[in-house]
């Protein structure tokens, strides 16, 4: 899903991007909302804007993709029928990117000639820095609820801020400062190890930052270990790591990796307490036994254990719309539409034609802007287009994901 060698990645994209004709079969598929069939090429149609969202709804990252546009659908559904912005509707066009950087490229070029004038997404790291470096010309605004690299708003070679680029979620290195920290402060670590994923840029920003601020605060790393993408024996990493007896054991990966470390940590003997990022999202569904998780923290932007009244209404209304409850994926991907429509709105109020290189400049100033409570939390932006605010400690009790503490 996400390699180091992105910049081939990238280019690769462009190409395919570039080459239509001879990727016209993957070309990934589509689905409208709130006024009608998709295609066009004006950002407004009558009474609507069009909107675009970029999710996974196949391949590995599917279940990220599918809460995510599930929780942006939700969202305009509901601005819709409360009378849209300024009286128009939101037309939401959702396109399959397949967790794909390549396709991502394809889907936004897609979005691009049916004419939308901001875009929801992506979701992954890798596809979502794909999308971020070839909207740069057309300056569309985009905002992600989960894609945490660093890279993502930032490039990472000119140390540019990527200005059309926002995020709802945290950084990497935000979740790695904060776990190491964490480890150190509430569970009183003074040894931790790291496990991570030398092929994933999630698990090495996080990583990284661990480290980086472990070094900081006296948390002492005894060990520290790598495997590929495509492993699934992990036995050999975790008896080198049992024999240093760390602490805390850190694994900033996704929950499918989780699912097949943690039994076999248990299986070398490893009593090292679980630590992660909000990659671990979705690991209790995951794993066969949940023991094997048992009382493991990771960092989160979410806790369905919040008590608010904008919380418990998102749970009531996505659960309502989908039979299903919302991961984090899917709350920070709502607030990641409610901010772009609320900057929108401000491009309407302004008189401005939607799709014109003012609406959309008008739009991503509305949101660097943003000082306004959502459903995670109260919001602003920094100077690199990262969100500030309050991050979540989730616990896993009971084969259940439990609100520990906001840190």
């Amino acid at each position: 899903m996400k390699r180091n060698h992105l910049l081939s990645l990238v280019l690769s994209a462009a190409l395919c991007a570039g080459m239509r004709a001879g990727c016209n079969s993957g070309m990934p598929s589509s689905s409208t909302g709130s006024s009608g069939a998709a295609g066009g090429s004006q950002a407004a149609s009558g009474d609507t804007i069009k909107v675009g969202i970029l999710a996974p709804l196949t391949g590995d990252a599917a279940q990220y993709g599918i809460a995510a546009s599930n929780a942006a659908k939700l969202y305009f559904d509901q601005l819709n029928a409360a009378g849209g912005v300024n009286g128009k509707s939101i037309e939401y066009i959702l396109l399959d990117e397949k967790g794909q950087a390549a396709d991502a490229v394809v889907a936004y070029n897609n979005l691009l000639e049916q004419g939308v004038t901001a875009i929801v997404g992506d979701v992954t790291t890798a596809p979502t820095i794909a999308v971020a470096v070839e909207s740069a010309s057309a300056n569309i605004p985009m905002i992600t609820g989960s894609a945490t690299a660093a890279a993502v708003t930032v490039d990472p070679d000119t140390n540019a801020v990527r200005s059309n680029v926002f995020r709802s979620c945290f950084i990497d290195p935000f979740q790695g400062e904060k776990m190491a920290s964490f480890s150190k402060e509430k569970l009183g670590a003074k040894t931790a190890a790291i496990l991570f994923n030398s092929n994933i840029d999630y698990s090495i920003g996080l990583k990284d930052a661990f480290i980086a601020k472990a070094g900081e605060i006296g948390l002492e790393i005894v060990a520290t270990e790598s495997y590929a993408d495509t492993d699934v024996d992990f036995k050999g990493q975790l008896t080198n790591i049992n024999a240093k007896a760390p602490d805390v054991l850190f694994c900033p990966d996704y929950y499918q990796k989780v699912a097949l470390i943690a039994p076999q940590a248990k299986e070398v003997g490893l009593t090292a307490t679980f630590v992660g990022g909000d990659g671990w999202d979705g690991a209790i569904e995951a794993i066969n036994d949940t023991a094997m998780i048992e009382g493991a923290y990771y960092c989160s932007g979410f806790s369905a254990d919040d008590t608010s009244e904008a919380v418990q209404k998102f749970l009531s209304d996505y659960k309502a719309a989908y039979n299903s409850d919302p991961n984090m994926f899917a709350a920070t991907t709502y607030d990641a539409a409610a901010i772009l429509a609320d900057a929108i709105k401000s491009a309407e109020d302004a008189g401005l034609t939607a799709g014109s290189d003012d609406y959309k400049a008008a739009v991503i100033s509305a949101v660097s802007k943003t000082d306004k409570d959502y459903v995670t939390g109260h919001f602003t932006f920094d100077a690199n287009n990262d969100p500030v605010k309050d991050a979540v400690i989730i616990k896993i009790t009971d084969g259940k994901y439990t609100f520990d503490c906001k840190f």
